[in-house]
């Protein structure tokens, strides 16, 4: 039997950044539990060929951890799992991680005030748990007919078969999202044929990437406060997207005329720019990046199918037009279960009930993206309504950091045992942001997208600018919770100031 303060659960941005700040702060009695066998979570599971991110170097990294070598103004992959095995080996917190530990189950046990966490190397007992798994971290597979029994080779964009070699085979990508227009390109250059079938074509704008000069990379090491008014910069610029996003989406037909540019400029097939330009709005769905996509689908041994999957035979894919493709291998580029993981099957509350069920009578909610009302002392980094469709999702993450290390000083100055956000407090602060969305062009757009959940709300998505959340993250707000200290088990929130926050974008 493990005992610990602090389970955290995942080894990526989320889960490393509460170690390290948690270190920081004094509160060294934790552990980061993880399934792989090092750093990196997203970025350590996406090894497809051109995996990339689509927010600019410097604003995708920790505030408390520049890297002025960043060899690109976006940076791929490769160069940001080793940034994030960086920082955790200048932290040293390979001693603190339990790899290779798959968390099976984890449940509040409610007499003993702690989280039961079973694990693939035994079971953990925490007096407080913070979930930093992600919502990016669990595959979704089309529901397709007949896909489990193709005979040829098939995997998920997340769990890329690097053994495989596709190397003129007949391809079929299934999918044309975020992971998708960056595999894309790169299986042209060497596949036989590319068949990829398009649901709903994305917006896709030109990606402002290029190296950076030894120079500029001086600059940033050596010049005091050169390298964070850079991202300062970038970080402005970024932020005024929000208020179109959330306000006022007629202020994005700038996007909509360079999107249009963009096809232009890599399609020269009339029939096949059509096919590739979106009916909804920019913005509606995530907004992609890329330069290279469409000169991609302009190749010849490339066809961009529209017509629906019928299904998928042994050998290839037959779309409802009747027209059968044989293939000998399908990358299934469809996204990840986000607002209905599986993961939350196994988050069990004080009444007995999992997360999955809690959800789908009252649909995905929390308060501040991070405590969640039947789940004593559990903290999930990038919760509900954290996302982001304009900016750095680090910026949310130090944010929540702010929140859970506050926590954590106020939990040691009242001796707090056991804490709880109050029902109509998360009622109350879910109503504001489902009102503040009401005009956003999530809800206004004319797309379905995987923002939504079951009943409709947007419950992924921030709404707004950013600093609003750091803001009203900065303090732990203890009057907005049930707590009862470690000696008497009796309530203390009584002698906390009430005080009711409102959300504002």
């Amino acid at each position: 039997m493990n005992v610990v303060k602090i389970a955290i659960i995942g080894a990526g941005f989320s889960g490393l950044g509460a170690a390290i700040k948690l270190q920081q702060n004094g509160f060294d009695d934790f552990v980061i539990l993880d399934r792989g066998s090092d750093f990196g979570g997203t970025w350590r599971d996406n090894t497809y060929p051109g995996a990339a991110c689509d927010v600019p170097s410097h604003l995708y990294s920790y505030s408390f951890a520049l890297n002025p070598s960043w060899s690109r103004s976006f940076s791929q992959q490769p160069e940001i799992h080793r940034y994030i095995n960086h920082v955790a080996d200048k932290y040293n917190l390979g001693s603190k991680t339990k790899w290779n530990t798959e968390v099976t189950n984890t449940a509040w046990d409610e007499d003993s005030g702690q989280w039961i966490i079973d694990t693939s190397n035994g079971q953990f007992r925490a007096d407080f748990m913070v979930a930093g798994v992600g919502p990016l971290c669990e595959p979704k597979l089309p529901d397709v007919k007949g896909i489990e029994g193709f005979t040829g080779e098939i995997f998920h964009s997340a769990r890329w078969n690097s053994d495989y070699d596709l190397k003129g085979k007949r391809v079929a990508v299934i999918g044309t999202g975020a992971s998708a227009v960056q595999i894309i390109p790169e299986l042209a250059k060497t596949v036989g044929q590319l068949d990829v079938y398009q649901r709903t074509a994305p917006w896709i704008l030109p990606r402002a990437d290029r190296p950076y000069s030894s120079g500029e990379n001086w600059a940033f090491k050596n010049i005091p406060g050169y390298q964070r008014a850079t991202r300062a910069t970038i970080y402005a610029a970024h932020e005024l997207v929000s208020f179109g996003l959330t306000h006022a989406p007629n202020m994005l037909a700038a996007g909509k005329i360079a999107g249009r540019r963009n096809i232009a400029r890599g399609i020269s097939d009339k029939k096949l720019r059509a096919a590739v330009t979106p009916n909804w709005k920019v913005g509606c769905k995530r907004i992609l990046l890329s330069n290279t996509y469409y000169p991609a689908l302009n190749q010849d041994n490339v066809e961009l199918v529209t017509d629906p999957i019928r299904e998928v035979t042994a050998t290839g894919i037959v779309t409802a037009d009747g027209v059968a493709r044989e293939v000998d291998a399908i990358v299934v580029a469809t996204g990840f279960h986000v607002t209905d993981s599986p993961v939350f099957e196994h988050i069990i509350g004080k009444d007995g009930r999992s997360l999955a069920e809690v959800w789908a009578s009252t649909g995905m909610q929390a308060y501040k993206g991070t405590t969640v009302n039947g789940f004593p002392n559990m903290f999930l980094m990038v919760g509900p309504s954290t996302g982001l469709g304009h900016t750095s999702m680090v910026y949310m993450i130090e944010s929540q950091l702010n929140y859970l290390v506050d926590y954590f000083t106020l939990q040691r100055q009242y001796d707090i045992a056991r804490v709880e956000v109050r029902a109509d407090v998360q009622r109350d602060y879910n109503v504001g942001i489902q009102d503040n969305l009401k005009s956003s062009v999530w809800e206004t757009g004319g797309c379905a997208s995987w923002y939504k959940d079951a009943f409709g709300n947007i419950t992924t998505l921030w709404p707004g600018f950013t600093f609003n959340y750091r803001r009203i993250t900065r303090k732990f707000d203890l009057a907005a919770y049930d707590t009862a200290s470690a000696r008497s088990l009796n309530p203390t929130a009584g002698t906390i100031p009430a005080a009711k926050e409102t959300v504002t974008s």
